[in-house]
């Protein structure tokens, strides 16, 4: 299946949204912490993926929600407030700064804690 120009451009505007409000939150979180760990990547990765997991179910296996809407909200917005990219940036200037530990626990708690609550989300969208 191709995708439709219209569902390129709610990509495209989704992705717009997800990214301010990945920045606003991150910087957000970042200047509460007031640290060199990077726990604004960390809080928009664990939220994108609770939201990811409950909004999978109630529009992918729960409703006939049409591709354009699915391709505004899971790929757009979401893909745009999710951060893996930016989570491999800052891991790698953690390694190489030599902080083991900072970056271990980094990747631990993102892919761990991202995998658990996109669970849970799945597990509360069935729920519900």
């Amino acid at each position: 299946m191709s995708a439709t120009l219209t569902q390129i451009l709610l990509v495209a505007g989704g992705g717009a949204f997800g990214s301010v409000c990945r920045f606003l939150t991150a910087s957000s979180v970042q200047r509460l912490t007031n640290t060199d760990y990077p726990y604004g990547t960390l809080s928009v990765n664990v939220v994108g993926s609770l939201v990811m997991g409950l909004l999978y179910v109630i529009l992918v296996e729960r409703s006939s929600m049409s591709m354009e809407w699915r391709a505004l909200l899971l790929i757009g917005v979401l893909g745009g407030f999710t951060t893996f990219s930016s989570f491999s940036i800052e891991t790698m200037n953690l390694l190489e700064q030599a902080l083991w530990g900072k970056a271990f626990t980094n990747i631990v708690a993102s892919v761990g804690i991202c995998l658990l609550v996109t669970w849970l989300g799945m597990k509360i969208g069935r729920w519900l």
